[in-house]
């Protein structure tokens, strides 16, 4: 994971380079959230490869990239 200040700066990184995928902090902020929320409850189970999934789905988070395997 690399952090870049702008999209210009994510150019000049990339010296032409296609990028991956990108997202901003407070996307991944709420992912984070998403994703590791439960992980406090005393009866927290593992998610399924499908709960982990939908939650990408639910935030927008879409393409190849964000395919679970």
């Amino acid at each position: 994971m690399n952090l870049f200040r702008s999209e210009e700066h994510l150019g000049r990184w990339l010296g032409g380079r296609e990028p991956g995928a990108t997202t901003t902090v407070v996307e991944l902020s709420v992912l984070a959230h998403a994703w590791w929320d439960d992980r406090v409850s005393a009866d927290w189970r593992p998610h399924t490869r499908e709960q982990n999934q939908a939650i990408l789905d639910r935030l927008g988070l879409t393409g190849d990239f964000w395919l679970l395997p």
